[in-house]
């Protein structure tokens, strides 16, 4: 339990900010992130240690957002989640548009790309983890992750162009 404890104090704020950033919602992030670390207690002997302990965190708290809102009568995609990380409620209707659309046209550019950068690209911009934390993801090292972030992003930004 003392082990445990020490995850928790480590990754909750982690875990937190990766919910409110998803949900724009401070207290869905508070209960999104009280369900993730009583299901990840319940469930740390299944941790085989193949990907950093915050990775295995927030897949858990996606999961557990994406169960929030099918509890509630909202559902959401992987792709519905990328366009409400960008969400700025300040913006006015016309820019939400413009925004949207950018994001629908980078969305469709990024499920384009091959993998890994797809995932990696995906991992650093949504879930916000470091070059590093990516890295031991892939079993590879640090600067195959950046130098794979920036690929893809480059091969997103060329078919952007193109377009």
């Amino acid at each position: 339990m003392k082990e445990f404890e020490k995850i928790y104090q480590k990754y909750f704020n982690d875990v937190f900010r990766y919910i409110r950033k998803l949900s724009n919602n401070e207290h869905i992030a508070e209960e999104v992130t009280a369900d993730t670390f009583y299901k990840a207690m319940n469930s740390i002997h299944k941790f085989r240690g193949d990907c950093d302990i915050r990775v295995w965190l927030c897949q858990i708290a996606k999961n557990c957002y994406l169960s929030y809102l099918k509890k509630r009568g909202q559902t959401k995609n992987d792709d519905d989640l990328e366009l409400q990380y960008f969400a700025d409620p300040n913006e006015t209707p016309e820019e939400k548009l413009v925004k949207q659309e950018e994001i629908a046209q980078v969305r469709k550019q990024l499920h384009e790309i091959p993998e890994p950068y797809k995932e990696v690209f995906m991992w650093r911009v949504f879930a916000e983890l470091s070059f590093k934390q990516i890295g031991q993801m892939f079993n590879k090292s640090e600067n195959w992750a950046c130098v794979t972030y920036h690929r893809a992003r480059t091969m997103i930004k060329n078919r952007l162009e193109e377009k």
